[in-house]
């Protein structure tokens, strides 16, 4: 874990160009201890300069979603957060984040993940974290796999993964035209945690 947070790969030798623009910053909680996974894309530029993930009006809706504080959310023995990217990727020409680097899914993820219990719950934020620990849904569009966990409630009440669209201020208007998210899935998605948190794993 520590040689992830020391990782340079994207600036100094990068296996796909361009090289990172900045200074490399990985962000990311990881504990043995912690039963749900949170698996996101990558840090925006507000995580790059704080260290510390959803520290962002996003990071206020996802935590409504799930139904937990500050306090639980940044406990790495009580939630891990490992996006697909570990560092802010920089900008496209357009001003948009681009995507998570590729490297760090090829290098880390695997390895990070290995020997290590089952998690209770993963959460899925997007369709990059979706890919990697959904590799059968990788050609589905992203809402119709958000969807259909709200067509089989039974079924998503006992699923080990459950996807979620990002939380950020730009998908406001998909949730306006897919209220069934907030109304059926939360309510999962809240119990699922409580429960996880109720059952912490033995020191």
């Amino acid at each position: 874990m520590q040689k992830a947070r020391a990782c340079r790969i994207c600036r100094d030798e990068p296996a796909h160009l361009p090289a990172l623009p900045h200074e490399p910053r990985p962000v990311f909680q990881l504990s043995a201890r912690a039963r749900i996974l949170l698996a996101g894309q990558a840090p925006g530029a507000r995580v790059h300069a704080s260290g510390r993930l959803f520290t962002d009006p996003s990071g206020d809706r996802l935590r409504s979603w799930l139904g937990v504080n500050e306090e639980v959310f940044y406990n790495a023995d009580e939630l891990a957060i490992v996006p697909m990217g570990f560092c802010f990727p920089g900008y496209d020409a357009k001003g948009s984040d681009l995507p998570p680097r590729r490297e760090c899914k090829q290098t880390w993820h695997d390895d990070l993940f290995a020997g290590r219990a089952s998690f209770d719950l993963i959460l899925v934020i997007g369709r990059y974290a979706r890919d990697y620990h959904l590799p059968e849904k990788k050609r589905e569009n992203l809402t119709v796999t958000i969807q259909a966990q709200s067509e089989n409630l039974e079924q998503t009440r006992q699923a080990p993964t459950i996807v979620l669209p990002h939380p950020s201020w730009r998908n406001t208007a998909w949730l306006k035209r897919n209220p069934w998210f907030e109304t059926d899935l939360v309510p999962i998605i809240q119990t699922r945690i409580a429960s996880a948190l109720e059952n912490p794993t033995p020191a």
